[in-house]
Parts: structure tokens; C-alpha cells; sequence
């Protein structure tokens, strides 16, 4: 297949991290011999400016090969508060490479919101088109005034549509008026890489000076509202038989998240890391003793899926595709409150509990990225045989 990605979030050579989870499903289409374009409209950003996410867009490289797989990124003028009108923008900005190259067999509007704004002026020029939900493109949107029918919209013009949780799929059916039509195509998992390993080995990798009966809390992800961190530090803190608490990852909650840790006195005990990339994140759930997952919205967390594949346990907070991932694991891992006591005291017995990595990573040996693939390549033969 000829494949154009239209996506608003892809990994660079300045923001490696940001969307890999994406560019792993491309990466391995790519393998088993599609053809792979990306077009990642950016708004137009300058160095100058003094938000400093402003300055890191405008250093993102308007064009760059990735593992063999071209990346465009097109500028367009992006006005705050202006929703929609920014998502018309971002799709004209998107279109005009794709169109202005040859005839693609499939386009994929990856992330759904504002992707699928790019749906009309495709099926126009009869160009089958899937929409991907991954999380807060589809929850969010659905979620506010007005939105939701724009994008319930563009699924009926589109007609074909996957997302990474069965949960996800729900809405997008409802909004799409299709029940069923919807295709599960849940991300895999990088068993080489995520797999148990020597904690106290891993611990000194990392240059931690934790005795071997220390236990550490892992905390990864995006310091976002809809992540909550601020509750990860609070079920921390009222958990005694937890001695560490590491944050991975950055976002606009960080300075507020710093000044909480200061506040409560616990500089010594818990740490802000920033984003690492996959090598080093595999380390880092070697070396912890639980991934600890308080979002309030989730597609189909990832971390969930690497943290038990590497033999660690989770306890996670009962949003979107999260009990998903856990299956049977949720009736012990799953928190079905966000009350903070509560939360600790799981988390605490959980801490105090033992878990063989072999069970905990044979829990989620079935989802390979091998099915998760073949999934997608259905999804896209659909659209392709109905556009033709």
C-alpha cells in the first residue's frame, strides 16, 4: 500500500519523544513493505517568541527522514481560541503536499481531531481515508459544545475509522452512527525491549543510590492536567512503604509539580527526570518496584502495556482503554476511585506484594505489534476496496 499520514503529532530530531508511540506503528508498516509518507502541519512559530513552546516548534525541521520514513512539515497560521477554524487550516496546510504528489492508495488522519477536518476535500477527489483515535482527539472533542457533531461529521463522510481501545471505538461509533463499523487496532508492545531485567543492575545504571530494599514508584507520562501528577505525588506521599517517587516526562504542570514536591519537604525523596527515550525508559521500569498511572482520560496507555511486559506491576486509575491492557490484572491493579487514601492503601499493598515478571509479562504476550498490524492493514483495505 501507497500510505499518506496525515498527523498532528510525530516524533523529531529536536522533540524525539514527542508521538513515538505513532511513529512505532509506521516504522512497522514501513517493515512489512508499505510505502510510509508523514505531513505534520506545524502552526508558524518563531525563535523570538517567549513561550518557550513556541520557540521549540519553530526548531522543528520543516523536513526529515526517520528509520527510512519522509516527514513534511508545512506551516499554517494558527490563531488561539479558534478551534475550528485552526483545524481547516491545519488540514488545508496538510492537503496540499499530499495532493500535489502522486495518488496515494490510503490516507490515515492519525489523531483524530484536527486530522479529520482533511476528510471532505479527500473524499471529494474519492481518496479513501481512515480516521485513528488515540485518546484525547476523540474523549476531548466528543466532550465539548459543538465539537462533537464537527467530528461525528467527519467520521460519517470519512466511513472508516479504527482506534487503539474498544472504549475509544464506543464513541467514535455513537458519534459515527455505526455501531460495530469501528476497527480495534491496539498498539503492541516492544517484548525485546521491555522485558524483565535485573533491578539493583539497572538501579546502577541509572546512578540511583537506593538501598536494595528501597522501593521506587515510577510515574511516566505527559505532566498534563488530564495525567493528574499532582495525585501521583499525593498517593506517594501518604504511602510509607514507598521511599522514591520518579517523574518521566515534561509539560505545563512542571513548575507547579516542583513547587509541590518543595512544598511537602520532599526534594530527597522525589525527583523530576524529564522525557527519556525508549532504551532508557526500559532501564527505568527495570530499576522500579511499580508504575504508578493517575490519569483522569486514557486512550490505551502504553506505559501500562511496557511496565508489565517488563515485569513490572501497575496500579492505574480506571480511565478509558486502562482496564483494557490490564485484563485480569485489573481486580488487583485498577483503582476504581480517585480518593487519595484509598489509592495509597493500594498502592501500598501492592508494594508489600509479590509478583513473579514471568506471570506479569505473559499477561500481555498476546498483544504483539504482529496482530496489531494486521488489524490495521484490514482497516485500511476496507476503505480502500469501498473507495474503488
Amino acid at each position: 500500500m501507497r500510505i499518506e499520514v496525515l498527523t498532528s503529532l510525530y516524533p523529531s530530531a529536536s522533540r524525539p519523544v514527542e508521538g513515538l508511540f505513532a511513529e512505532r506503528r509506521w516504522l512497522h508498516m514501513r517493515a512489512r513493505g508499505h510505502a510510509v509518507r508523514v505531513t505534520q502541519p506545524l502552526p508558524f512559530a518563531s525563535r523570538w517568541l517567549p513561550l518557550a513552546r513556541w520557540r521549540a516548534l519553530a526548531e522543528i525541521p520543516a523536513h526529515e527522514t526517520r528509520a527510512g520514513i519522509e516527514i513534511e512539515r508545512p506551516r499554517y497560521l494558527h490563531w488561539p481560541g479558534r478551534v475550528r477554524a485552526n483545524a481547516g487550516a491545519f488540514a488545508r496546510a496538510g492537503l496540499n503536499p499530499i495532493l500535489a504528489r502522486a495518488r496515494p492508495d490510503v490516507v490515515v488522519l492519525d489523531y483524530a481531531w484536527p486530522a479529520a477536518a482533511a476528510v471532505t476535500k479527500l473524499r471529494e477527489r474519492r481518496i479513501p481515508c481512515v480516521v485513528s483515535g488515540r485518546g484525547s482527539d476523540v474523549l476531548e472533542v466528543a466532550g465539548e459544545a459543538g465539537l462533537a457533531d464537527e467530528l461525528a461529521f467527519f467520521l460519517r463522510s470519512a466511513g472508516h475509522w479504527c482506534a487503539v481501545s474498544r472504549d475509544l471505538l464506543r464513541v467514535m461509533d455513537r458519534l459515527g452512527n455505526a455501531e460495530g463499523r469501528g476497527v480495534l487496532v491496539a498498539n503492541g508492545v516492544d517484548a525485546e525491549l521491555f522485558r524483565p531485567q535485573a533491578q539493583n543492575e539497572a538501579r546502577r545504571a541509572l546512578g540511583l543510590a537506593l538501598a536494595p530494599t528501597e522501593r521506587l514508584v515510577l510515574v511516566c507520562g505527559h505532566l498534563i492536567e488530564r495525567k493528574d501528577p499532582l495525585l501521583a505525588l499525593e498517593v506517594f506521599a501518604r504511602t510509607s512503604e514507598a521511599q522514591r517517587l520518579v517523574f518521566l516526562g515534561r509539560g505545563p504542570l512542571e513548575r507547579k509539580l516542583a513547587d509541590a514536591i518543595r512544598a511537602r519537604g520532599l526534594e530527597a525523596r522525589v525527583e523530576l527526570r524529564g522525557e527519556v527515550e525508549p532504551p532508557v525508559l526500559a532501564r527505568w521500569y527495570a530499576a522500579a518496584d511499580l508504575l504508578l498511572l493517575t490519569s483522569r482520560r486514557e486512550g490505551r496507555p502504553n506505559v501500562v502495556l511496557e511496565a508489565l511486559s517488563s515485569g513490572r506491576p501497575v496500579l492505574a486509575t480506571d480511565a478509558g482503554g486502562t482496564a483494557e491492557v490490564l485484563g485480569e490484572l485489573a481486580e488487583r491493579m485498577l483503582s476504581r476511585t480517585r480518593e487519595p487514601a484509598a489509592l495509597a492503601a493500594q498502592l501500598g499493598r501492592l508494594l508489600t506484594s509479590a509478583f513473579e515478571p514471568a506471570a506479569l509479562r505473559a499477561a500481555v504476550a498476546h498483544l504483539t505489534w504482529e496482530s496489531s498490524l494486521q488489524a490495521l492493514e484490514r482497516c485500511l483495505q476496507a476503505a480502500m476496496d469501498e473507495g474503488a
